[in-house]
């Protein structure tokens, strides 16, 4: 089975999010879909709208989960989170693995977003793989302050091996 092949780091941050049959979930940064088809397999009535800013990254999500996007299950689109438009009204929760845009520059606008299209509730997932111990304590300082700004409670979550680094953001 395909999903054997989905890295630990993937396999811990999905299980965390505890995908739900119903759930409407924006993944941010689909690359190679790994995320994409584990959240997929949970979903029966919900749907995933994945992004990536990269063409590569999109084809990739599509090839390696051609039977959900065929299912009706996910959407995939090439497009950078501060210019989307979110189809679904309301989301129940927002996944993002190693995109940088939370803590390396000012994403107000798009946290706000995000926030505003999350049912009360939801929550935001941003993780980090730890591969550079030493930027750890940034990236969850700079991550959980713009999520406090635009009113998420958050939380932080690690894990040694493979090293990874969370924060939730909740509704």
């Amino acid at each position: 089975m395909v999903l054997q092949t989905i890295p630990a780091r993937i396999r811990w941050s999905v299980d965390l999010m505890d995908v739900q049959p119903d759930d409407h979930v924006l993944e941010i940064g689909c690359g190679p879909g790994y995320g994409a088809e584990m959240i997929c397999t949970r979903l029966e009535t919900g749907k995933l709208f994945a992004i990536d800013r990269s063409e590569s990254g999109v084809d990739r999500t599509k090839r390696r989960c051609a039977r959900f996007l065929e299912a009706g299950r996910l959407t995939v689109r090439q497009i950078d989170l501060a210019t989307l438009r979110v189809p679904v009204k309301r989301l129940t929760k927002v996944y993002a693995f190693n995109v940088n845009l939370f803590w390396v520059r000012d994403c107000a606008d798009e946290v706000a977003l995000l926030h505003e299209r999350l049912l009360p509730g939801g929550a935001i997932y941003v993780y980090f793989e730890a591969t550079r111990p030493e930027q750890v304590p940034e990236m969850v300082e700079k991550t959980s302050a713009v999520l406090t700004a635009a009113g998420f409670r958050t939380q932080v979550v690690q894990r040694k091996v493979p090293a990874c680094v969370g924060v939730i953001g909740r509704r």
